[in-house]
């Protein structure tokens, strides 16, 4: 998952954006860059997609990349059945502006 190499290898990549995933769908909001929102953001709402079908085999493939299992019972238990009757778009990205140490563009990536 995901099309941009963020600096890293590749599997230090699906590391951090498995983590950064569950922190998100732990939380409901996370502060981070710009370019590493917009991978989480495609990744999230294809949990999301699975939490909405709900059966057996969604939950496995969500455990097979979200790292907590309280996470993934929380995404079918809380989040997906919010999003029952909306088709995508369960994400928004907020522009903070700079970050002070290397001026890299921060957001706030959150569950609308």
């Amino acid at each position: 998952m995901g099309y941009r190499k963020l600096g890293r290898t590749s599997d230090q990549r699906k590391a951090m954006l498995k983590s950064l995933t569950t922190s998100f769908l732990n939380y409901g909001r996370i502060e981070t860059t710009e370019t590493r929102a917009k991978e989480v953001k495609s990744i999230a709402e294809k949990m999301i997609t699975l939490g909405k079908k709900g059966d057996l085999h969604s939950k496995r493939q969500a455990l097979s990349y979200i790292v907590d299992e309280t996470v993934v019972k929380k995404l079918f238990d809380e989040i997906a059945p919010k999003y029952a009757d909306r088709n995508g778009g369960y994400t928004r990205i907020l522009k903070l502006g700079p970050r002070r140490g290397d001026a890299a563009p921060m957001v706030i990536l959150e569950l609308v």
